[in-house]
């Protein structure tokens, strides 16, 4: 079984702030998670000055602030993520962030130069992003958030190409991409970078519309290692996804739920994501392998728990076993049951007290 890579969600929950920043970080790794994970971006090359927030942002933010404002006032500065980064280093766990705009892309890369970054679901058709990541061959965790087989497909193709060729070779085509996808060098190339996380982006994700199995589809389309970004509320979810094959666990948390911000409602408290990684862990150790087998710590139960063909009344020799006189009663240190119809019917052989172990 391998071990699940769990990122924690921080996210925005920082609120602006480096020093909540750092504290989230100590959260995540008091939790037991393999990364923190953090957003990079540029509110000026992310969103339009008109445009409207989301319902669940709305429900969780000032109503008249426009989603520029709400995420400008989210923004860490350059150098408060390079210390951010260091504390994370400080800490042992490990530093990663999404980007949402070419400028910080290019930041994460060559300022804190990350291996891999995580795209986000919204972020699955921005190609002059994903290519500009794949021609810096860094690794990608990408999540599938609203997208089909094909949109993922289209962009499994585009990071193909860009892995493949740099900015001097021919221009970019849905044609290039294509025969890139199609190539062994492509499919090699997406299998060594690439990891795919199934997702519903709906902040809290109801239930009824997570569909873990489609992370079984998504495998077996692009035989890629497959994860889960949960948005649902609390740890459930996550959790059954270990136990269907999950790679990779994505999940928000925050400080405090109360907290103002778009994302702290939907996002675990540190004691429930600590009790989501312990969980995780434990599943982990319980899948075990496709044998079935008595395991090792139930096999000193089987004479406990199992029976032995017994005398039920005293029995002499020459009678006749039946009904009345054999049947099966622990412990199991004689002839098992299963042999039960070897001796029905047949004549004793000696005499037998009650409850004696029977011969065969």
């Amino acid at each position: 079984m391998h071990k699940t890579y769990i990122i924690a969600e921080a996210g925005v929950n920082h609120n602006g702030s480096l020093e909540l920043a750092k504290n989230l970080v100590d959260v995540a790794v008091e939790a037991g998670a393999d990364a923190v994970k953090f957003q990079t971006f540029h509110a000026e090359d992310l969103v339009c000055r008109n445009a409207p927030k989301a319902k669940y942002q709305i429900k969780t933010t000032e109503q008249d602030e426009s989603q520029y404002s709400m995420l400008k006032a989210l923004e860490l500065s350059g150098q408060e993520q390079v210390e951010l980064q260091q504390y994370c280093l400080q800490k042992k766990i490990e530093f990663l962030s999404s980007p949402f705009d070419l400028k910080s892309a290019d930041f994460l890369m060559r300022s804190l130069n990350l291996s891999t970054l995580k795209i986000a679901s919204g972020e699955i058709t921005n190609f002059p992003l994903l290519l500009k990541i794949a021609q810096a061959q860094r690794s990608i965790i990408l999540s599938t958030g609203m997208s089909t087989l094909g949109e993922i497909e289209s962009a499994l193709a585009l990071l193909a190409w860009g892995y493949l060729f740099s900015t001097e070779d021919p221009k970019p085509s849905m044609n290039c991409f294509e025969k890139a996808y199609f190539s062994n060098e492509g499919q090699s190339i997406l299998q060594e970078k690439i990891s795919l996380l199934h997702c519903t982006s709906e902040y809290p994700a109801p239930f009824e519309e997570v569909n873990l199995r489609a992370m079984q589809t998504m495998r077996d389309a692009f035989n890629l290692p497959v994860g889960y970004s949960d948005h649902t509320l609390g740890t459930a979810v996550s959790i059954a996804a270990v136990a269907q094959g999950a790679q990779i666990i994505e999940k928000h948390f925050t400080l405090d739920k109360k907290m103002q911000g778009p994302d702290h409602q939907a996002s675990l408290e540190p004691h429930e994501l600590a009790a989501l990684i312990s969980g995780i862990r434990q599943v982990e150790l319980a899948i075990g392998g496709r044998q079935k087998l008595p395991r090792q710590s139930e096999l000193k139960n089987r004479s406990i728990a199992r029976k032995s063909l017994v005398a039920l009344k005293d029995v002499q020799q020459g009678d006749v076993f039946n009904e009345h006189n054999l049947g099966c009663k622990r412990p199991a240190n004689g002839v098992a049951p299963s042999y039960y119809y070897n001796v029905y019917n047949k004549l004793a052989g000696r005499d037998y007290v009650e409850d004696e172990l029977i011969e065969l």
